[in-house]
């Protein structure tokens, strides 16, 4: 099998793996969820505190 023939399919499965993963993130069936997880970042958590200083282990 020569090199050129392989760096052929390579390419061509790449660029097909490429355009599959374009196609399903575009999809209808996900804009929900993805606009969902657009909104993590502004939810309205108290999970996370970000002033607070961590708790200082003793050793001993």
């Amino acid at each position: 099998m020569d090199y050129s023939l392989i760096q052929t399919i390579w390419t061509v499965v790449v660029m097909v793996l490429f355009f599959g993963i374009v196609i399903w993130a575009w999809s209808g069936k996900r804009k929900e969820r993805f606009e969902e997880a657009a909104n993590i970042p502004f939810a309205e958590d108290d999970m996370i505190p970000v002033n607070k200083k961590p708790e200082e282990k003793t050793h001993g």
